[in-house]
Formats: structure tokens, C-alpha cells, sequence
């Protein structure tokens, strides 16, 4: 269908693409980008550059998933490509949707073996909504159980159920193998490079449109901060140019508008940022030297400021309580351990994350943190504890809201993929917590997918139960899908736990005498104090224990040597685990080296009068 020139909008610059790669966590983003970023010649030929280049942040390396999304550009003959790597997990959408407003087209990233998962659905669903132009790349092609011929049917399947537009159906298909650095248009054809994946792009993804010569009209995206430069914007120009030493105003969300000027203004070339003088439409840009400026603010033309539509945002759905650590061990390690320290930081964490909300509640030693998982929720804690940061914090509770009279709560899409023989465990453990099956799909390789619908509180604790039951091997994603009425009571952890009844260090004696009560959660020598749970009772009940306790020592002494003292190692949690085994009377105590887990009385003779006021 021939498009009417009259009304198409003009092209801002015909030598510019912009494109974001999106797909579920570990389908291979970051590896593409990084063959790409290699192919287009950026790097010098003996210059080291580190695996999976745009995550760099320790955070990004140590679990190998992206939580911030990163922009690069690499240069294709005539043509400069601006690339935004976006986070795989549900739990960073709203890094996702953000990004998604600085670009033309998406390439869309699928695994061969995998096939389209729930992320992939929730970023395509957002790219569809902007009419971005897609490119399917199915990735992993080289994967001894790659069944590619499925999987373009299940991605055209989405497509179809996603509502896509006609034109937005008839997108090319290219298969690569990103570790390899090859693409081809025909799966029976290897590849040899990723030349036909840059000719996709720039033969696909359609120009930025704008005009140049129109008045200044910036979309602040993403934030960075520097020592010497102050904050930095990051967004595209939409209409109009900007050059060093211009006059802009800043659109505030509330109606403000503040008058400042760009001091510097950088473009991205491969890894780096580059000094530029001017910028036009269509261009991704950072500028610095904007004072107080936020994610959605819009950069604008001084004499006739006009704002864009701010970015919208899905609203949170978990929340958890952050506090000033009140533990007897409190100030021991952490370098910021005041509630006005932890509130600033929070505040910081606001201006540069648009899907986390922070409320008051009724002390001020305590906040209400809001966001979109445990996952987003639980990086930032990690992030805070290596800044130097002590606080305590709350299991996770999900947000309801009431409509017409009636609760609702958050519903989410899991999907499960498990190996044959957990089939009727798993199956079990969601009925449990509400979940019911819509879905079940048997490859006959040996393992199984199931998809359910579950109460967002349904998955609170969920995880660490699902990998124990199904010994490590269980897959299980889940996204976001509604609201509905109140499912019911959900039951919680079904078991108490070990509860230290004294300050001290904890022995291998004592601990020796404890090992069939439950699982232990500490190592001999471990300062303890009161109200500490050292470990998991095996019964219901909460069980007060004396870990302090030593041997005593006679002066009669047997002919054989001393019953030896053999110890089931520790059962170590991490952060997550942590957050995911308290129950409500219970809190996780964050320090820079230390993740204890307490009870929120600690004193043992409160502890049951509390309850039962309760």
C-alpha cells in the first residue's frame, strides 16, 4: 500500500538507525551486541575488550543477566547504527520502556531451543503498542536441541495473539549464532558473518523522523552521573538541534519549566562517548550540566517550551519496608547506617529508576519500598550493602487496590519447565499457593512446559522451594498479567526456626547438639545474639536455642579418646534466599560482609506476649 507523502512524517536523518535488542534473560543480547560492536571495527585490532562488553557493572558480571540498559552505536558503511541493550527479566520493564521511546525498530531475539518465553511476550506486546518495525533473530542456531522451524511458528503464533499489525507481521527472520558471530537469511545456509543482520537493519528499520529545523524537543530516557560533569542526560532528539553553550528549558512533570544551559554534549561511538558540538533530530545524545533534571523530563527551546508525553510506567506490585539496622551488631561494618542516609540513597535510586516508588511510613526510621519484583527489589538491597549501606528489611508483600468495593491483587503468568519426573510435584506445590494450569506442552525430550496463573503473593518464597524440589535442574519464569479479585489465604513457610537466646559466639558443640533439631544456617565461632535465627527447625514451632553453650570439662577422662564432633556444613543463604525464608514476624539484617536473619522482638520473653496481642 503506497504511503501518502503528504502525510508521512519527514525523515529527520536518512544515515541514522536506531534499534533496541529485547528477549527473555540468557537468549544471547549481550553476546550479539558484543559480535556486532567487534564486525563493525570499533576496537582496535590488539586492544583487549572484556566478554560481554555493555554489562559492566560487577553486579551484571557476577549473575549474568542485564539489569541496566546501556546504549552503543557502531558505524555500517554510510549508515551509524544506535544499539540499546535492554534488560532480559520482568522485574526491569520499566528499563524497558524507557528505552523503547528512544528507538525505531526492535530486533527481536529468540532462542532456537527455548522458544519465545514470557519477557519476550512482555517487551514485544510494548514494542507493538509503539508500532516499532521488528526483526526476528532466532539465536543459538547451532544448539544440538535447536528445533527452528517450531519456533518461528510459535513466534508468529505471538505475534498473531499480540494483535500485531499487517505490516508489522511481514517482518525478515535472520538466524544466528551470536557466540559465533554469524547470521544468515536461510537456515539451511551457514552463515559467515553479521553482515546480513546490518543489511536487515539498515534495510528494515525505517530512518528517525523529525525535523531539524523545528523547535528543540529532547526525551530525557536514562540517567548517568559524573564526578567532574554532574548529571548527564540521555535521550534522543525528537525535533530541533542543540549545540554547546545553548539556552534550553527543561519541562518538569509537574508544569515547571527551568531555564539552563548545555556545557557539554556527547555522542556514543562503540563503547566510549565522544565530544560533539551540535546534534540534531533523530540522534541519541547525552548532555551534561543540567542540574535536578529526571527520567521523562523533556530538553526544549527556550522560547517556546513544549513538552512530550511522559513515559508510562506499569505500576509496582511488591513492596517491602527498608529500616535503620536496630540489631545489637548494628554499625559494626556499615559505613552509612542513619535513616536519613538510607533515605537519600533512595531518593538518588528514584531520579535514574522509573518503575521503583519509595512512600513514608508512620516512623521515620522506616520507608515503604515499592517495585515490580523480589529480583528488582533484592539488586537494589545488593547494590546499597557493596555502597557501604546497613539496613534492615521486610519479607515482601505484594499491593493491592480495591475496585468497586472489591480487593485486587496482582496476578502473574508462570511458566515452568521441568524434567518429566517433578511433573506431579510441581503440578502440587502451585496448587497450593493458588496457582492454576493453563497450559502444558511435552516436546518428548524428556521435559515438560507448564504455564499457570498465580496470585503474585503465590510466588513469594516460591523459587528456592521449586529448584530444592526439582534438585537445581527446574527453569520457571514468570510476568506480570493483571489484576483479580482476592484468591484467598495462601499458607506460608511451614516450618519455625532456631532461635539464638543469648549474645555470644557459637560453638561447634552446641551447634553438634542442634544438627537434628534442623538445618543449620551458621559456622562455628559466628557472633549470635539474641532473637538471631541460626537455623530451620524442622518442626512448626519456633524453637529458642543456648548456641553459646561449651562442653564441660572434667578431670575424669575416659580411655578412648572424646566422641569426635562432625558437623553437616552450613546451609548458607544468600540475599535472595534470605528475603524469600522470613515470614512476616521475621527481618533480613544487611551490612557491607554480613547477611543475618532476625526476628523483629528480638527479646524471648516479649516474643510470645506480642503475639498473642496480636
Amino acid at each position: 500500500m503506497p504511503v501518502d507523502v503528504r502525510t508521512a512524517p519527514p525523515v529527520a536523518n536518512a544515515l541514522r538507525r536506531n534499534v533496541a535488542i529485547i528477549a527473555h534473560v540468557d537468549h544471547g543480547k549481550t553476546t550479539l551486541v558484543d559480535a556486532l560492536l567487534h564486525q563493525s571495527g570499533i576496537f582496535r585490532v590488539n586492544e583487549r575488550v572484556a566478554e560481554r562488553a555493555m554489562d559492566n557493572t560487577d553486579l551484571e558480571r557476577e549473575r549474568g543477566i542485564t539489569i541496566l540498559a546501556k546504549n552503543t552505536a557502531v558505524h555500517y558503511r554510510d549508515t551509524l547504527i544506535n544499539i540499546v541493550d535492554t534488560p532480559g527479566h520482568a522485574d526491569f520493564g520499566g528499563e524497558v520502556e524507557r528505552t523503547l521511546s528512544m528507538v525505531d525498530g526492535v530486533l527481536l531475539l529468540v532462542d532456537a531451543s527455548e522458544g519465545p518465553l514470557p519477557q519476550t511476550r512482555f517487551v514485544l506486546r510494548k514494542a507493538l503498542e509503539r508500532r516499532l518495525t521488528p526483526i526476528v533473530v532466532i539465536n543459538k542456531i547451532d544448539r544440538p536441541d535447536a528445533r527452528i522451524q517450531e519456533v518461528l511458528n510459535e513466534i508468529y503464533d505471538l505475534f498473531i495473539d499480540l494483535d500485531a499489525a499487517e505490516d508489522q507481521l511481514d517482518f525478515p527472520v535472520l538466524y544466528t549464532s551470536a557466540k559465533a558471530g554469524t547470521s544468515s537469511t536461510d537456515a539451511a545456509i551457514p552463515g559467515e558473518d553479521l553482515q546480513p543482520l546490518f543489511d536487515a537493519i539498515v534495510d528494515h528499520v525505517p530512518p528517525p523522523t523529525g525535523e531539524a529545523d523545528a523547535d528543540l524537543q529532547m526525551l530525557v530516557a536514562n540517567l548517568d552521573s559524573s564526578d567532574y560533569l554532574g548529571r548527564i542526560a540521555i535521550g534522543r532528539i525528537f525535533n530541533g538541534r542543540v549545540r554547546i553553550g545553548d539556552q534550553v528549558a527543561v519541562c518538569k512533570h509537574d508544569g515547571r519549566v527551568q531555564q539552563t544551559k548545555v556545557t557539554k554534549l556527547f555522542a556514543f561511538e562503540g563503547l566510549r562517548r565522544v565530544d560533539i558540538t551540535e546534534a540534531a533530530a533523530g540522534d541519541i545524545v547525552c548532555l551534561a550540566g543540567i542540574e535536578d533534571i529526571t527520567i521523562g523530563d523533556t530538553i526544549a527551546r527556550l522560547e517556546n517550551p513544549v513538552a512530550m508525553p511522559v513515559i508510562a510506567v506499569d505500576e509496582p506490585t511488591v513492596s517491602m519496608i527498608f529500616g535503620v539496622n536496630t540489631s545489637p551488631m548494628s554499625g559494626r561494618d556499615g559505613q552509612f547506617v542513619t535513616s536519613r542516609q538510607i533515605k537519600d540513597r533512595l531518593e538518588r535510586e528514584l531520579l535514574g529508576n522509573v518503575s521503583i516508588r519509595v512512600e513514608p511510613t508512620d516512623t521515620p526510621e522506616q520507608m515503604k519500598v515499592l517495585g515490580r519484583g523480589e529480583l528488582q527489589l533484592a539488586i537494589l538491597i545488593e547494590m546499597m550493602r557493596r555502597e557501604g549501606f546497613e539496613l534492615q528489611v521486610s519479607r515482601p508483600d505484594i499491593v493491592t487496590k480495591v475496585v468497586e468495593g472489591a480487593v485486587m491483587e496482582p496476578i502473574e503468568d508462570l511458566v515452568i519447565d521441568v524434567a518429566e519426573e517433578f511433573q506431579g510435584v510441581v503440578i502440587a506445590q502451585v496448587g497450593t499457593r493458588r496457582g492454576t494450569m493453563t497450559r502444558m506442552v511435552n516436546n518428548g525430550s524428556g521435559r515438560i512446559r507448564m504455564e499457570f496463573r498465580i496470585p503474585a503473593r503465590g510466588l513469594i518464597g516460591f523459587r528456592s522451594q521449586f529448584l530444592t524440589e526439582t534438585k537445581g535442574t527446574g527453569i520457571m519464569n514468570h510476568l506480570f498479567a493483571g489484576w483479580e479479585p482476592w484468591h484467598g489465604a495462601i499458607p506460608t513457610r511451614i516450618t519455625g526456626a532456631l532461635v539464638a537466646d543469648r549474645t555470644g559466639v557459637a560453638t561447634a558443640y552446641a551447634l553438634w547438639n542442634l544438627q537434628e533439631r534442623g538445618e543449620i544456617f551458621i559456622e562455628p565461632g559466628a557472633p549470635v545474639y539474641e532473637g538471631m535465627l541460626i537455623g530451620e527447625n524442622a518442626r512448626a514451632n519456633d524453637l529458642d536455642v543456648n548456641v553459646t553453650k561449651e562442653k564441660k570439662q572434667t578431670n575424669m577422662r575416659a580411655s578412648s579418646a572424646d566422641e569426635a564432633v562432625r558437623l553437616i556444613p552450613p546451609r548458607k543463604l544468600g540475599l535472595e534466599q534470605a528475603i524469600e525464608f522470613i515470614n512476616d514476624d521475621e527481618l533480613v539484617e544487611v551490612t557491607p560482609n554480613n547477611i543475618r536473619l532476625r526476628k523483629k522482638v528480638l527479646a524471648m520473653n516479649m516474643r510470645p506476649k506480642r503475639s498473642a496481642d496480636s
